[in-house]
């Protein structure tokens, strides 16, 4: 008995710090978010370009969401996506969590009352392209008002990000990057 109370501690001491200092998304500030988002202007339909894997998109290849903004403010959110057995339909509600935020930071629901963070990081001066995710680093995902991007631009997206503290090698592309030739 009495060395069983040793083991503990002694595993805590070696176990802890590793949990701690191994995923990145979860260390720092949470990353700077787009200035403004006139919400009128991000409605419609985006491309996905680009994600970090996840479990609820796993089965998914092509996918597109489509922002419609509702007279209280609200956006409804449809997601859809191809899988191997046919066309993939998510629908959601997503509402400006923080307003002094310039409208970036928005929460999302999929399955009331569950909400979930989606920030704004980055959006094109002409509402073009965004990157968008959580401020935790675990999700993000390029997209694009059509169904491919440019290279260079979807290169300096990924610095954009980096320097946001994202890893773009984690990325999955799911859209066309063009090059230009």
């Amino acid at each position: 008995m009495v060395r069983r109370l040793y083991i503990l501690p002694i595993l805590l001491f070696i176990l802890l710090p590793a949990a701690c200092s191994g995923d990145t998304a979860l260390r720092g500030d949470p990353p700077e978010t787009a200035a403004y988002v006139d919400l009128r202007r991000y409605a419609g339909q985006w491309h996905e370009i680009a994600r970090y894997p996840n479990r609820f998109q796993s089965e998914c290849g092509e996918a597109t969401a489509i922002y419609t903004l509702e007279k209280d403010g609200s956006m409804t959110v449809v997601n859809r996506c191809q899988t191997s057995s046919g066309l993939k339909e998510t629908r959601g509600t997503a509402r400006v969590s923080d307003p002094s935020s310039g409208n970036a930071r928005l929460r999302v629901s999929f399955f009331r009352p569950f909400y979930g963070d989606y920030w704004i990081f980055h959006l094109g001066t002409e509402y073009d392209h965004a990157a968008v995710g959580t401020p935790d680093r675990k999700y993000l995902w390029i997209l694009s008002r059509t169904p491919s991007m440019d290279a260079e631009l979807y290169r300096e997206l990924l610095e954009k990000m980096r320097a946001r503290g994202f890893d773009p090698e984690r990325l999955l592309v799911t859209g066309k990057v063009n090059a230009k030739y």
